[in-house]
């Protein structure tokens, strides 16, 4: 059986760099960040998120096709902790473009890990982009290929590498030291809206206004202490709505939400992010 690449882009298309600009800020600003890394090198589905060492990743955009509730019921829950990228990051903290054949730290759980994982999501290869915010904040680019004859080639992480000054500079103007999350303020149309109504209305015929807030923020990987920092109520308080909300949803843990969630987000109708 023959393996195939698809040769890259040699350069940045002005257009998409200029909606990239235009967007920062804005809801959307993510789907155009994977559009105009899709127009240097082809690829299948993405996902963002957003990481901070020794806590849960915290979700911000995804472009899957099927298996998303594998996202949202295990990597983010659980899963994370074994993606040999993420401890990489975590060991090295650098920047760079990675391929998950060079990828460090492939110890025989993390090996485990990938089989489960190509197996079960139907990814056939990946490329991770680490993109620096601040000293405890950074952004995680994953793109997976699903073809199984279609790989990521040297080109691919080399093109990637040549602009990933020009992509963690507009990473960093988007989020700098916003909170790392889907905005639930009123923002432009398009997907990153759609999304942002599907998190703003989860839970909303259940939940209180503020218990809404919070199981929001929960999905999306925020702990007790940055819910608190970010609506600015205390620790304690935040327990409470917890323990609410997961009675309201007839819950009794993260993963019960992380399913709940997932199902409203299906019955909202909100479609994976397109590239």
């Amino acid at each position: 059986m023959t393996t195939t690449t698809i040769t890259p882009a040699h350069s940045l298309n002005p257009q998409m760099l200029a909606d990239c600009i235009d967007s920062l800020g804005a809801a959307h600003f993510t789907s155009r960040l994977i559009k105009l890394l899709h127009s240097l090198v082809a690829f299948d589905c993405a996902v963002i998120v957003g990481y901070r060492p020794g806590k849960h990743p915290i979700y911000l955009y995804d472009s899957l096709q099927q298996q998303r509730e594998l996202l949202f019921q295990r990597y983010l829950l659980y899963a994370y902790q074994q993606d040999p990228f993420l401890v990489q990051l975590e060991q090295q903290r650098e920047e760079g473009v990675f391929h998950i054949g060079h990828a460090q730290s492939m110890d025989e759980v993390s090996q485990r890990y990938l089989q489960d994982f190509y197996q079960q999501t139907g990814w056939r290869d990946e490329l991770c982009l680490t993109l620096h915010l601040t000293e405890e904040r950074w952004i995680v680019v994953y793109l997976g290929m699903l073809q199984d004859q279609t790989r990521f080639s040297d080109d691919h992480r080399d093109t990637l590498m040549r602009y990933l000054d020009v992509v963690a500079a507009l990473c960093r103007q988007h989020w700098g030291q916003a909170p790392l999350h889907v905005s639930l303020l009123p923002l432009d149309s398009g997907m990153g809206e759609q999304l942002r109504q599907t998190v703003a209305s989860f839970g909303k015929m259940l939940l209180t206004e503020r218990e809404q807030q919070v199981a929001a923020l929960m999905v999306q990987g925020l702990d007790s202490h940055e819910i608190a920092e970010h609506l600015g109520i205390g620790h304690g308080t935040v327990k409470n709505h917890r323990k609410r909300i997961y009675a309201a949803l007839g819950v009794n843990s993260l993963s019960g939400l992380f399913g709940v969630f997932l199902t409203h987000s299906i019955a909202a109708g909100t479609p994976p992010a397109a590239h």
